[in-house]
């Protein structure tokens, strides 16, 4: 009796997992339509740079979510080395992979607009540095966890990896303030957005539509992953029997 409780328990909780999903991915897929629609068509053309600022609307997000997603993996390797708990090594390389992903958009992005408004792909300016650089180190955080002799060591390996790489973080954000650089400084100061309204509403519904995409798919690689990691102990228990 209380196994068959359990189980409608369990069933009950999946099903409404599974509703709040698909309801994660239509209102994702509605925002991002307005994103969309407000950074090419609604928002006004800029007088200097032209049509090709308007990849600001996805530069910008896509460089917000892959530091919200290393935060993640930094909060998460911290957790883990305290308590040992698969769920936030699942949760940590699940972010990991997911923001490398979306660094790697940064860094796309910026090149197309800096080719367009510098006359040149890549310069080596302090924020386009520091970038490649975070790029690299979390791109290592991927290959130490492919590569380490068990599943144990790659958690905690990748987990100091994840915690000192996270260091990098706010460098990359300061770098416009510390040094001297081509890159355009902060867009959203204390004394207010350096932008029209109509700019600032493009950038706040883009950077909301990245946020619940990032959101969704990092769901989907975290239920992957756990997936995998249950297989793995299946097939080691077959094993051993």
């Amino acid at each position: 009796m209380e196994i068959a409780r359990s189980s409608e328990k369990t069933s009950h909780l999946g099903r409404g997992a599974a509703w709040a999903n698909r309801l994660l991915g239509v209102v994702t897929l509605l925002v991002m339509g307005a994103a969309l629609y407000l950074a090419l068509v609604y928002a006004p053309t800029d007088a200097i740079q032209g049509q090709v600022q308007r990849i600001f609307y996805f530069h910008v997000p896509v460089a917000w979510v892959g530091f919200l997603a290393f935060f993640i993996v930094f909060v998460s390797s911290i957790a883990y080395l305290l308590t040992s708990s698969a769920r936030w090594d699942v949760l940590a390389r699940s972010s990991a992979e997911v923001g490398v992903l979306f660094t790697t958009f940064m860094l796309i992005t910026g090149s197309i607009w800096g080719k367009a408004v510098w006359g040149t792909w890549w310069t080596w300016d302090p924020r386009l540095t520091t970038s490649l650089i975070l790029w690299f180190i979390y791109v290592g955080y991927l290959m130490l966890r492919s590569y380490a002799p068990s599943r144990e060591q790659a958690a905690r390996y990748s987990a100091v990896l994840g915690i000192v790489g996270f260091v990098d973080v706010p460098i990359v954000y300061l770098a416009t303030t510390w040094w001297r650089t081509l890159h355009p400084g902060q867009v959203l100061t204390p004394r207010g957005a350096a932008m029209p309204p109509e700019m600032l509403l493009a950038l706040t519904v883009s950077t909301v539509a990245f946020t619940l995409l990032f959101a969704w798919l990092l769901v989907q690689k975290t239920r992957i992953e756990s997936l995998a990691d249950a297989l793995a102990q299946l097939e080691m228990e077959a094993e051993l029997e």
